[in-house]
């Protein structure tokens, strides 16, 4: 954890009177103003400190605070005091590099990062739900439970009821309730905080909101068409038989009227039972459980199963940068050696020997030993890179030339080294000494090509031998080797030797003395290279209609490098590459408040975002799903790894975190899991999305053809002979194998490549288009009309007797039962049909690649024949002789002949048809899908929780034992004028959690019992101690840990007159 290894950090929460007002009692800076802040990085973060506050020494003053100090930065503040301080912003930011943080020039530190090298002392400026980690916590979803209270009332104390209540509820850890952050939405208005309270938290799927609307409309109709039919039915008997027969109703025929009555509901149950298609939920089931299965072996583990169909509709996918395009590993991807550049590592045979060892020597020695790379942790893993990120590129390069760093270390310890100049920002190069055997020495030294080149005198050729390097060469190898690499985003690193004899030994303080007159052995170009298989990956996503963006906090000439690479900019398109300050520029107003208009003015061609806080992330994604501009709303998937993506990964319609090299918050964030971290996997969950949706289309345009097909046989049947012509549990069969059959067969067809070749549905695409409706209305003419031929003149055509206007119990007819087969045959034959619904004309294509749909048809034929030969009076069948087969069959395979005749008409010119299954509408949620919403969020976020209650855990300990200090703190100072000495809270503080109140609510965490009984055992001083080294004697406050069990307290005193009191404690 770098150089410091035991200090402390003070936190200075806002005391309870400074709610009200920001400036109250001197604390001299809004939290507004520290935020703006501390989202300012650099030159610009110096020059707001100086404008606003002089220096960091006039911040402190402001605050009226004490500089602080530490290992892990659970706070944000600015740097006072430095000394080579280097820290780890990854955790944040994603990128692997060590940033280097200085008074003068980068003083911002912020929450959740590591200090790895060198000390420091800081102001603290935000603490918990108001640092950047707690930024991106709220982002997550955090502030959730507040935004539901507010809609669900306003009155205060029945709020703090519920919240109390609820916090019990959640595995004994007491939740805190946080007020929504205004930036974190970039800055809205009130107003617009409480416009969004109103919209649902947790809109259904894409594909289930066009099912719901869909399957409600087919309902009402076929409710309705029951209910026709069922008094069309009995007006009809009732009008026949006692109005123009001029019956009288005797009670002794009462049962038969009965009778005639129930034949009749259950004609219309049946009609219903038909035309609801319940067999949609479970189309969508299995087609979603069969494709997350399948998904599993192409890598892809889906955590939510609604994102398996929402990515098929994906039209934009903004992609981090580091460890998802490229490796997050710095490498060497070009060289410089003996007088040629290669583009490659070369073969360690095209390289002379003395330039091998002479490398291989020169960057082992001279790189910090702590620096290593070892074997992965997991099988199929990279190596694992140890210490710096140059460095271990350089070792790196060393394995890649089939050589070994490690014989030569253990050759010449560290120990060993005769003189170490480190590496420093001034001089941007590091150099080693060491003593050979001749009693000589020898000087490796390695930095930035444009500083070590001006101080080589010689170069090494391809032979390996000396020959002279002067500024004509130097300004030629500029131009051709350096400034092509810099082209290519590369970082140059020239690394060179000399040797000085045992008799003229330097004055090895005089480092320029020193390091000059060199021989250079190579120039390396490292960068964190593009994963291989990334370039084609994106070339598919962008064939099949799928923009890519690239979000990354690095600097911007790197980021469009790398977008070149990848092909997500292409020259001579039309494109923008901007930085997140100018991104936030073009897209907020005066006031500083996101403006939709501007954003939509942006996004469309934005294909990089470089230097991007996760804000600004969340932001775009925002703003890419809310827009309305162009043809069709956008359904955006977002990739990350680090927990800088946690908030967009959470907005975006579809999360794909990292499964290697993602951490806990990302994954808990995301939707679906890369275990392989491979960007192409990205493109198997688009084939596999698109197909669940093409599944789902396929079998509504079997099922809606049957429905028709049945619904209006039986209501037609049922009007003109007063029997339907398909009996009810032959409807049933029919709903069978139209409903949970089909459903397995079509749901379980497999991708292929051709779906990359359409451009995505989009949100608003209908379910059913226009050449499915043509197909639906074209399949339903041709059975309609075989169905009311076979029914009306059926019998002369096959000379057996007519099965209308039979008698009520009468036995089954050969007419009707042949009705009955040549409507199961036409489903049969066209479900292969329905295998196709963007009108391509091989129907077989791919038809053995799936095996249940061949199985399901073979099984359905099978039974069918046992049905209608054996089924007898329970299905209403007479048996059918083998002529009357093949004529049933002939007429089904017409079904296939009829398909092809559809298929050549063309969809343009039916101007007619009209699209079917668009989703709901925003105004069209009711209340009780609201509340649905509500309650799924409330049980489905529980589980996204976890590492927020470690927060909400941390934060209710020490508001706890701040609220037991206030209670007591004017009696302990009558007793204790001026504590002699403290216990030192370092002892025993093992692994501390890290969440201050503000005190920006008044909501109680603990019950008042507790408090009670708490200040009866704290009432009496604690005992003093010998320590006299903790100089945190400045605070009100006495804190109580849980760290180990002889330890028991620490407290601290309150300095008269200042608004801020501090809490010590351990990093």
């Amino acid at each position: 954890m770098g150089d410091v290894a035991n200090s402390s950090v003070e936190f200075h929460p806002k005391p309870r009177q400074q709610r009200e007002a920001p400036h109250a009692g001197g604390f001299g800076c809004t939290l507004a103003e520290l935020r703006s802040l501390m989202e300012l990085r650099g030159a610009e973060a110096l020059q707001k400190v100086q404008e606003t506050y002089g220096d960091v020494g006039g911040l402190c003053r402001r605050l009226k605070t004490s500089p602080t100090e530490g290992d892990l930065l659970p706070a944000d503040g600015v740097l006072i005091q430095g000394n080579d301080l280097k820290i780890d912003e990854s955790s944040l930011t994603g990128e692997s590099d060590h940033v280097r943080k200085s008074a003068d020039k980068d003083p911002m530190l912020l929450s959740g990062t590591h200090v790895m090298e060198g000390s420091g002392r800081m102001v603290v400026t935000a603490v918990g739900v108001n640092s950047q980690t707690g930024i991106i916590f709220t982002l997550l979803g955090a502030g959730g439970e507040e935004e539901k209270k507010e809609k669900k009332g306003k009155q205060q104390d029945g709020a703090m009821e519920s919240s109390q209540t609820k916090a019990k509820k959640q595995d004994g850890a007491v939740a805190m309730e946080m007020q929504p952050l205004k930036s974190a939405e970039g800055g809205e208005t009130e107003e617009r905080e409480k416009k969004k309270a109103n919209v649902p938290k947790k809109e259904k799927s894409v594909l289930q909101g066009k099912l719901t609307k869909l399957a409600v409309q087919i309902g009402k109709a076929g409710l309705v068409m029951s209910a026709v039919t069922v008094i069309i039915l009995a007006l009809y008997f009732v009008i026949e038989t006692f109005v123009v027969d001029g019956r009288a109703w005797l009670a002794e025929c009462t049962p038969v009227y009965v009778q005639y009555f129930v034949k009749f509901f259950i004609i219309g149950v049946t009609v219903l039972v038909v035309a609801v298609p319940e067999g949609l939920p479970l189309a969508v089931t299995i087609s979603l459980a069969y494709s997350v299965k399948k998904m599993m072996r192409d890598n892809n583990l889906v955590r939510h199963l609604d994102a398996c169909e929402t990515m098929g509709n994906a039209t934009a996918i903004c992609s981090d940068k580091t460890g998802t395009l490229t490796t997050n590993r710095m490498t060497v991807v070009q060289s410089y050696l003996g007088d040629t550049h290669y583009k490659e590592v070369p073969a360690p045979s095209a390289l002379t020997p003395k330039i091998l060892d002479l490398l291989v020597h020169a960057i082992s020695i001279n790189s910090a030993y702590t620096t290593k790379i070892l074997p992965p942790e997991k099988e199929g893993a990279l190596p694992r890179q140890v210490g710096n990120k140059t460095e271990c590129a350089l070792l790196g390069f060393v394995l890649d030339l089939k050589q070994d760093f490690q014989p030569v270390r253990e050759q010449i310890p560290e120990d060993k080294l005769y003189k170490v100049y480190t590496f420093n920002s001034v001089r941007k190069s590091m150099s080693t000494v060491i003593r050979m055997p001749d009693s000589g020495f020898r000087l490796f030294s390695k930095g930035a090509s444009e500083i070590l080149l001006k101080k080589c005198t010689n170069i090494l050729n391809s032979n390996g031998e000396l020959r002279s390097f002067r500024p004509r060469d130097r300004d030629d190898m500029v131009q051709k080797i350096i400034e092509p690499m810099a082209c290519d985003g590369l970082r140059t690193i020239c690394i060179a030797y000399r040797d000085f004899s045992a008799a003229q030994e330097p004055d090895w303080d005089n480092e320029n003395e020193v390091v000059g007159d060199l021989t250079c052995i190579a120039v390396v170009g490292i960068e964190d290279p593009v994963r291989p298989e990334v370039p084609e990956a994106i070339r598919k996503c962008q064939r099949a209609g799928i923009t890519v963006r690239m979000v990354t906090g690095d600097n911007i000439n790197t980021a469009r490098a790398i977008a070149a690479k990848c092909g997500i900019i292409q020259p001579g398109e039309d494109f923008l590459c901007l930085e997140g300050k100018e991104f936030n520029r073009r897209i907020r107003n005066e006031k500083g408040e996101i403006e939709q208009e501007r954003l939509d003015k942006v996004w469309p061609k934005l294909r990089v975002l470089a230097r991007s806080s996760p804000t600004d992330k969340h932001t775009l994604v925002k703003g890419i799903i809310d827009s309305n501009t162009g043809e069709q709303r956008q359904v955006v998937a977002v990739t990350g790894d680090g927990t800088n993506d946690g908030p967009a990964l959470k907005k975006a319609d579809v999360g794909f975190a990292m499964g290697i090299a993602g951490t806990d918050v990302a994954k808990e964030a995301s939707d679906i899991i890369l275990t392989d971290d491979n960007f192409t996997s990205i493109v198997k969950a688009v084939m596999w999305g698109r197909n669940v949706y093409d599944s789902i289309s396929k079998f509504l345009q079997f099922q809606l053809t049957v429905n028709v097909v049945a619904v209006i046989v039986a209501f037609t049947g049922a009007c003109i002979t007063q029997d339907s012509p398909l009996k009810a549990v032959q409807m049933l069969w029919v709903n069978l194998i139209m409903d949970t059959f089909a459903s397995l067969a079509l749901a379980t067809e497999p991708p292929t490549e051709s779906l990359l070749l359409r451009k995505p549905y989009g949100r608003d695409k209908p379910l059913i288009s226009r050449t499915m409706m043509k197909n639906i209305l074209g399949h339903a003419a041709y059975q309609l009309t075989t169905i009311f031929t076979l029914l009306f003149v059926g019998e002369l055509f096959f000379d057996i007797d007519s099965g209308r206007n039979a008698p009520l119990h009468s036995p089954p007819s050969e007419h009707y039962t042949i009705i009955f087969n040549t409507f199961v045959m036409m489903q049969l034959f066209n479900e292969i049909n329905a295998r196709k619904i963007h009108g391509e004309r091989n129907v077989f294509h791919g038809i053995f690649g799936n095996p249940i749909f061949c199985t399901i048809v073979l099984g359905t034929f099978v039974i069918q024949i046992v049905i209608v030969q054996f089924g007898g009076k329970p299905f209403s069948c007479s048996p059918l002789s083998t002529e009357q087969w093949l004529w049933c069959l002939f007429v089904g395979v017409g079904e296939l002949v009829w398909g092809q005749v559809i298929a050549t008409i063309p969809t343009s010119q039916l101007k007619c048809l009209k699209e079917a299954g668009h989703g709901p509408g925003k105004d069209e949620m009711t209340d009780e899908e609201l509340a649905e919403g509500e309650e799924e969020i409330d049980h489905a976020e529980r589980e996204l929780r976890r590492g927020q209650i470690l927060w909400f855990r941390g934060l209710n300990r020490i508001q706890t034992q701040i609220r037991v200090v206030k209670a007591f703190r004017s009696s302990l100072y009558e007793g204790l004028e001026k504590p002699e000495s403290k216990t030192s809270i370092h002892n025993f503080m093992a692994t501390p959690e890290f969440l201050i109140n503000d005190y920006t609510h008044n909501i109680p965490l603990i019950d008042d019992t507790d408090v009670d009984e708490n200040e009866e055992r704290l009432r009496a001083p604690p005992p003093p101690s010998p320590n006299q080294n903790n100089n945190a004697i400045d605070s009100g406050v006495y804190l109580t840990t849980r760290g180990t069990k002889s330890a028991t307290s620490s407290v601290f005193s309150s300095r008269p007159g200042s608004p801020l009191h501090s809490v010590e404690t351990s990093l």
